[in-house]
């Protein structure tokens, strides 16, 4: 039992292994908060401040936005103007669905199946967003995003992007060089990620969404790669939740959007505010599962014994002149007769 015992926990212990190196990443964003990287407030200066002009510009002056077509629908429109109307000096690149797939054609015709049979419409959305950042540098801005004051401080970090709740990053704004080896590893990595996990919510997060981005980012960091500031640098800067919309002073203010979300995500958001009850339900489950696993695996031994007992005492009994008499009499010494 001993030795069956030890079987039983060794090849539990190699599926759990398995099992937890398979999410590895996913549990390490759960205790990343981006701290070490984070854009204080106090390397911000105010609005309008005559420091902002002492300050490097790394990234050009681009804000890219993606939808459809030119036809902004009107909920959007009042944050899209607030971004283009305080930035008059910076070029502005509405990129639509059709010129979002001729830039692929026409510079990564590589990734040109895999951006044309994406299920989800979203999923191009998001990675047109990878490609200009990498091409063209810039800032790119979710069309639900407003801009509370210009940009400008955020030209002195050759790449970020912002925190998000409850860990990771989003990728609703960003902002790169061209040829960022961040963006550069992201874009690589889209064809790697593209897979159905049968729920569009989880198919678009985990295949372009801002969870594939916040993988990329742990995997980044964790290779050595995050390092150095200035032009050269391949550091990535992390905007806090703060900095990014939460006060007057902020960059950006938040609207109505993610009209692509459907009942999937309601439960995936349900999920999301009940994760420590789910916690507990899930190592209650693995409890119960382990336990049934034992006891099936212990009554397969059980039996396997009792069979090999009777085998082998039947063979033993008929050579001593021992047979079965039945019933409670149990065995009695038979004779044997030669014909």
């Amino acid at each position: 039992m001993r030795r069956s015992l030890a079987i039983f926990l060794a090849v539990t212990g190699v599926i759990v292994v398995f099992l937890i190196h398979s999410v590895y990443t996913l549990l390490t964003l759960l205790v990343e908060d981006g701290s070490a990287d984070a854009i204080h407030s106090a390397e911000i200066p105010a609005p309008n401040s005559p420091l902002i002009d002492n300050m490097p510009q790394y990234i050009p002056k681009i804000i890219h936005q993606t939808y459809i077509n030119d036809s902004v629908p009107e909920v959007w429109r009042e944050p899209q103007r607030t971004c283009i109307d305080i930035h008059g000096d910076y070029d502005y690149k509405m990129w639509t669905d059709a010129k979002s797939r001729e830039l692929i054609a026409t510079e990564y015709p590589w990734f040109l199946n895999t951006f044309d049979n994406y299920s989800q419409p979203i999923q191009r959305a998001d990675a047109i967003r990878y490609f200009v950042l990498a091409h063209y540098g810039g800032i790119y801005i979710d069309l639900d995003d407003g801009c509370n004051r210009r940009l400008d401080p955020l030209l002195s970090y050759p790449a970020w992007v912002r925190r998000t709740a409850p860990t990771g990053i989003s990728n609703d704004a960003m902002g790169s060089i061209p040829q960022h080896p961040f963006f550069l590893t992201v874009i690589e990595s889209l064809r790697e990620y593209d897979k159905n996990w049968r729920l569009p919510y989880i198919t678009v997060m985990y295949s372009t969404g801002p969870l594939f981005l916040s993988v990329i980012w742990k995997k980044y960091m964790s290779s050595g790669s995050n390092i150095g500031d200035g032009a050269g640098g391949g550091r990535v800067r992390i905007l806090m939740m703060d900095e990014y919309n939460r006060h007057p002073w902020s960059f950006f203010s938040h609207h109505k959007g993610s009209s692509w979300h459907g009942k999937d995500a309601r439960l995936i958001f349900w999920m999301g505010s009940h994760w420590v009850m789910l916690t507990v339900m899930g190592f209650l489950l693995a409890g119960v599962v382990g336990f049934g696993l034992w006891w099936v695996w212990g009554r397969m031994l059980l039996l396997g014994q009792r069979r090999t007992k009777r085998k082998d005492g039947g063979v033993w009994e008929r050579a001593m002149g021992w047979g079965w008499r039945g019933g409670k009499g149990g065995y009695e010494l038979t004779e044997r007769h030669q014909v």
